[in-house]
């Protein structure tokens, strides 16, 4: 409808009016670019099809040549079956006579000024080629006929009724049977079978079959997919730009309006097409609202096309190769890193890998040159993804014994100085092939899901579990304004483990108490600690000495580690402890600092350079102290109990897991502290029982996992080959589950907040960190993130 409007009406919104022109004529410029590409393909679709029609034809004329050549070089016999006498006919001369006939019928139809017919359908006239037939053979058939309806009137005649079966004339069959067999093999006798083998098998019989095999298919392999119209074509095309028209000021309900009304003259049939036998009822019932992606991707199968992606962006998840599922351990830090994160999940990979059940995949995050001289130890870099998958390998390797077969894999990642943490650039998600996206571990889901911005994890894979490891609430409080940020962070972790989780397991009770979780201790002991244990317990039982030093501590050297309670108790108790030395091993953020506070409270604490703790230099201490409330469950706790050494450490819900073993010695308060050094001091480890040992090992961790993950269900599910049926692909009957519509609500609002770069950098995520940069392109090979994920999906 045309608006008309006064003149001094226009002037004044004569801007406005130019904006909309401009607005309307790149839109019409869009859908005129976009149409122009459909007709440039249906030009070279219809190329291909009249390149294949006139191969087929040239197909078809080689076969007819060889027909005629091989039909006039090998004599064929007919035999006739008469009562009295058998008669061989003469050979078939009508053969030679088709070749002029068959060569007016190719130049007719090879002509240039051949049309083919308007209704679509190729009506070839073989009238002529019938006529030559029938006119060789017509006078000797209907004397043939005659000769058998004549015998035929006799013989049952004589029997007195048609209905009776007589055996006269299987008999009679038989008999020519044998004697058409003295004439193919020189009058042997033989079975009845022989006589159609050597039939079967003649030249003449072997190149008429393959030539009809070639040219007349079974009416099965014929049918095919029909290609797409114009209207499907422009319909997919309006529902690719719906985001773009949206922009433009259609709204989406009227593009689906559009491509609802281009999609309706062929809806039944493409709905009778999916569905199977007796279905079609289910159209009257329920139409489904995504037939058009189903018409796409059966027309794409047809093809013999392959795409790992699903319907607008949705995985499709393919079936794995072979009978094996596949596990995607995905982490926040990679050795040389000795942190928990780094370490664990790499032994997870290590022993899932060894049960031999599954895949797995661990994708640890890469970080440019620049982050890895402020993040790994004694200025140790690497220029390369396999320069440092080499050196996880060997380092791995050494301590449990065994190749272990499983993949490993980088994403970007960046190092937080303010978090003193690897943060991960871009869609983690990304870096798992849609055919591997099975089964995913999320170590710190919460970590890895602060700032994620792309496909969420319950989407692209049937089960997601993550796992637990630090409690950053307790470390946030002690930053400035960290009640303020606890609450909030809080609340964002429980959002990121409602929509991104199936189920999370707390190592222990000191973490937040998250939707979907439980508490479980899935870590285990590197093999090489309790090796270390029972050489001390044979060395003790051979009267040996084992320990020759008293305590020490090893962690991190940063204060949310434990060393300021450390200190504190130290100072507090210095006159109760006179004479006790604490040997120190660590390095962090703020060693400086810790330093200089014990040297200025004077206490006999002597510092070391950090060093793993499997190092024969600390097999000779004999306490463990770890004062620490922070953690979730020490790594190095388990490590001292493996081999053989006291731990004190305090009664919290982080040390629940180890107060069942005797070695381990808990207080409660400082004076409790005191008492409980100078037992160890004074005393002498228990050796390690079988049952404790394999208690605290990763056989036993891995076991506890795959039953509080449900992953033994899992993997041990009636189809070895489960798959969650892909969106897009059909449709439940029962009513939508209110939690996972919850849930699918909290990923969308999480997702849209954070697309948005200020109210990242608000949060405090790093600046430009939704996309991986140009550095990580380099180093991983990957492609710009605007040709990775180009905009409105084109």
């Amino acid at each position: 409808m045309i608006n008309f409007r006064p003149p001094e009406t226009r002037t004044r919104s004569s801007v406005g009016s130019s904006s909309s022109v401009v607005t309307a004529e790149k839109a019409l410029s869009f859908i005129s670019k976009g149409w122009q590409e459909v007709r440039s393909s249906a030009d070279a679709d219809l190329q291909l099809i009249k390149n294949r029609a006139n191969s087929f034809k040239n197909l078809a004329d080689r076969e007819l040549e060889n027909f005629i050549n091989s039909a006039s070089k090998s004599p064929f016999t007919v035999p006739t079956i008469t009562a009295s006498a058998t008669t061989t006919p003469a050979e078939i001369e009508f053969v030679k006579k088709l070749r002029p006939k068959l060569s007016e019928f190719r130049r007719a139809y090879s002509s240039p000024e051949f049309k083919w017919p308007a209704q679509g359908k190729l009506r070839i006239d073989l009238s002529a080629i019938k006529n030559v037939i029938v006119a060789e053979v017509e006078e000797e058939e209907e004397d043939e006929r005659e000769r058998w309806r004549k015998w035929r009137r006799e013989r049952f005649k004589e029997e007195g009724q048609f209905g009776e079966f007589n055996w006269e004339p299987i008999k009679a069959f038989k008999t020519r049977l044998r004697e058409l067999e003295v004439d193919l093999k020189g009058g042997s006798s033989s079975s009845p079978v022989d006589i159609f083998e050597g039939i079967k098998n003649s030249e003449f019989v072997v190149k008429v079959k393959s030539s009809l095999k070639s040219i007349c298919k079974e009416p099965e392999e014929t049918k095919g997919v029909p290609p797409l119209d114009v209207p499907e074509l422009l319909a997919y095309l309006v529902r690719q730009s719906s985001p773009f028209l949206d922009q433009i000021g259609i709204r989406r309900d009227i593009s689906e309006k559009i491509v609802d009304s281009l999609c309706s003259k062929g809806r039944s049939k493409l709905l009778l097409h999916s569905l199977p036998e007796g279905g079609s009822s289910l159209i009257e019932g329920e139409i489904m609202n995504d037939e058009l992606d189903l018409r796409i991707a059966s027309v794409l199968q047809s093809t013999g096309h392959c795409y790992e992606g699903g319907f607008w962006g949705d995985s499709t998840k393919p079936n794995l190769s072979g009978d094996k599922r596949h596990v995607a351990i995905v982490t926040t830090a990679s050795l040389p890193w000795m942190t928990g994160t780094a370490v664990n999940p790499l032994f997870r990979a290590a022993y899932l890998a060894k049960l031999e059940k599954q895949n797995v995949t661990l994708l640890v995050p890469w970080l440019c040159k620049s982050d890895q001289e402020l993040v790994y130890p004694n200025q140790l870099t690497f220029s390369s993804p396999e320069d440092q998958e080499l050196y996880i390998r060997n380092w791995l390797e050494e301590r449990i014994g065994f190749k272990a077969n499983f993949k490993i894999s980088f994403y970007p990642g960046k190092f937080s100085k303010e978090r003193r943490s690897i943060m991960p650039a871009g869609d983690t998600s990304q870096f798992i092939p849609s055919r591997d996206a099975d089964i995913a571990i999320l170590e710190e889901p919460e970590h890895l899901n602060w700032y994620h911005h792309g496909k969420r994890w319950t989407d692209k894979f049937n089960h997601v579990v993550g796992i637990v490891h630090t409690n950053y609430l307790e470390y946030i409080k002690r930053e400035k304004n960290g009640a303020l940020q606890a609450f909030f962070v809080k609340h964002v972790n429980n959002l990121v483990s409602r929509a991104y989780c199936d189920k999370v397991l707390r190592l222990s009770a000191a973490t937040q108490d998250l939707p979907k979780s439980l508490v479980c201790n899935v870590h285990g002991v590197n093999p090489k600690f309790l090796k270390i244990g029972e050489k001390a317990a044979a060395d003790r039982q051979s009267g040996q000495q084992v320990f020759s030093k008293g305590a020490y501590f090893l962690g991190k050297m940063v204060w949310a580690k434990g060393y300021r309670e450390l200190i504190d108790l130290l100072a507090n108790h210095k006159t109760n402890l006179d004479g006790f030395n604490l040997d120190v091993y660590g390095n962090g953020e703020d060693a400086h600092e810790v330093q200089s506070t014990a040297k200025r409270l004077n206490l006999n604490v002597n510092f070391m350079k950090g060093r793993d703790h499997a190092d024969d230099s600390l097999h000779g201490y004999k306490v463990f102290i770890n004062p620490s409330i922070s953690d979730v469950l020490c790594t190095a706790t388990a490590e001292a109990l493996a081999m053989g050494k006291f731990v004190v450490c305090a009664d919290h819900p982080s040390n629940e897991f180890f107060q069942a073993f005797p070695n381990c010695l808990t207080y409660r308060t400082p004076d409790d502290f005191v008492s409980k050094v100078q037992e160890a001091m004074s005393s002498e480890p228990q050796p390690l029982t079988p049952d404790e040992q394999y208690k605290l090992s990763w056989e036993a961790a891995t076991q506890r996992f795959m039953e509080y993950s449900d992953l033994d269900k899992v993997l041990t599910s009636e189809t070895s080959l489960y798959r969650r049926r892909p969106k897009g692909m059909g449709k439940s009957v029962s009513m939508p589950n209110l939690e996972e519509m919850v849930d699918g609500g909290m990923a969308f609002v999480h997702n849209c907040f954070t697309g948005n770069e200020f109210l990242r950098l608000c949060t405090g995520a790093i600046p430009r960190s939704r996309d991986y940069d140009k550095e990580h392109c380099k180093d991983l090979h990957l492609l710009p993130p605007q040709v990775e994920n180009p905009i409105y999906g084109w």
